[in-house]
């Protein structure tokens, strides 16, 4: 298959895939075809557009510090009061959209209302629900809110609650990358170092960063010594100064841990779910498992910081933020 035909068999219409949702068996995140991109030598990208890494940005306190934004959706107090909350408390907040709640205030309006506040809007933007037209328009915006972007491709709606919603994916996460970078924005891209292919991993985010991409947040990667060997990987195959955020997972809510577990090609760290479930104080533990995994990829080599991920169902809003602070509080 060339690449070409695997863009036409796609479901996401990818042109450098494959994307971090490919399951252990090598199929399609929605279960019904074998992943077209697996079998093929990585896509390069066609020209270098690559940026300068986010030095300054990244080395504000040594250790940066990035949650996601516990806020429920369409909800713009929500938004505020979190980002308040987390004020001093970390460097960033991540926001983009969820599998259980899709409809959300757009990316720029909730950069806007996070900046308001004094803090570091990191937004995520996705490929499946806007056309590229629309996703100019949103880069635009943001580099007016002095946001970051998070480019994503996107999981198909028919992974999520809005299988009625037809999906766009007009571009790929690789090429909003090169839009974002063209318009200035610090871009960062995600990377998973245990979905197939796993050994032409590191190679697909060098072509991102060949694209403009600064920062690689790296997903759910269930050791301290996987996310070690993939970025050993990365600066093997070229990618020398691309920055490297690593998601620790955190439970804030029982809710938000039965959640946790439906998060695409997620690995968890070994006892990380037994540890929690058998305490006689899940949550405290949950904080504990969070801060102990952080502190082991933040002694890693090449790690800038950390996105503190939690499922957040809604309602568990400020739990969440307590939650956030906690580990914040213990890391520093």
């Amino acid at each position: 298959m060339t690449p070409s035909a695997a863009t036409l068999a796609c479901p996401k219409n990818m042109t450098h895939g494959p994307c971090g949702g490919v399951r252990p068996d090598a199929g399609c995140e929605i279960g019904d075809r074998p992943c077209p991109f697996v079998p093929l030598a990585t896509v390069p990208w066609p020209t270098s557009t690559h940026a300068s890494g986010p030095t300054a940005l990244l080395s504000k306190t040594g250790s940066f510090v990035m949650a996601d934004l516990p806020h429920a959706p369409l909800d713009a107090t929500s938004i505020s009061r979190a980002a308040a909350a987390l004020v001093d408390h970390v460097d960033a907040v991540l926001f983009g959209d969820a599998g259980w709640a899709r409809a959300q205030l757009p990316p720029s309006y909730r950069a806007m209302l996070v900046a308001r506040e004094g803090l570091l809007p990191w937004a995520g933007l996705n490929c499946r629900d806007r056309n590229r037209v629309a996703l100019e328009g949103e880069l635009a915006a943001l580099a007016d809110a002095g946001a970051a972007v998070h480019c994503v491709t996107g999981d198909h709606t028919e992974t999520g609650e809005r299988p009625d919603a037809k999906p766009v994916f007009d571009l790929d996460s690789t090429a909003l990358a090169a839009l974002a970078s063209s318009m200035g924005l610090v871009v960062s891209v995600a990377e998973n170092p245990v979905a197939p292919p796993i050994d032409r991993r590191p190679a697909r985010l060098v072509e991102k960063v060949r694209a403009g991409a600064q920062v690689c947040i790296i997903n759910h990667a269930g050791s301290a010594e996987v996310v070690d060997t993939f970025i050993r990987s990365v600066r093997a195959a070229g990618a020398v100064d691309v920055a490297f955020l690593v998601c620790v997972p955190l439970v804030a809510s029982l809710g938000g841990l039965a959640l946790l577990q439906t998060f695409t090609s997620l690995a968890l760290p070994v006892g990380y779910l037994a540890t929690i479930e058998s305490a006689r104080d899940p949550l405290a533990a949950a904080v504990d498992e969070a801060v102990r995994y952080a502190t082991s990829v933040l002694a890693i080599d090449g790690v800038a910081g950390i996105d503190l991920s939690s499922a957040i169902p809604i309602g568990d809003e400020s739990a969440a933020v307590s939650a956030i602070v906690a580990v914040s509080s213990a890391l520093r």
